[in-house]
């Protein structure tokens, strides 16, 4: 016996704990409460079944998302743009 406080696990006993912890972290649900919820409010979508629907009406459905993608791919492709040249910038003319 090594003293009072003697366990059966001996020096393991901080790694062995350091184990449990981190299996009862990893059985937690993988979902946050908080990334569930949105802030923004979204406005619920119908369905609109595309047998049923006329093609006039799946004509506008497809120029829209058209458009939307479009403008998604421009605001894309700035940010990119923008953030390639500050950082040229940034490692070629600013000395550390």
């Amino acid at each position: 016996m090594r003293g009072r406080n003697f366990n059966a696990l001996g020096s393991l006993s901080g790694h062995a704990s350091s184990m449990i912890g981190s299996l009862k972290n990893n059985l937690r649900r993988k979902e946050r409460e908080k990334f569930n919820s949105s802030s923004k409010v979204t406005s619920k979508k119908a369905f609109i079944d595309p047998i049923k629907a006329s093609p006039k009406l799946l004509k506008k459905i497809r120029e829209k998302l058209q458009k939307e993608n479009r403008k998604n791919l421009i605001f894309s492709l700035t940010l990119t743009i923008v953030l390639t040249v500050v950082l040229f910038i940034l490692f070629n003319y600013v000395k550390f």
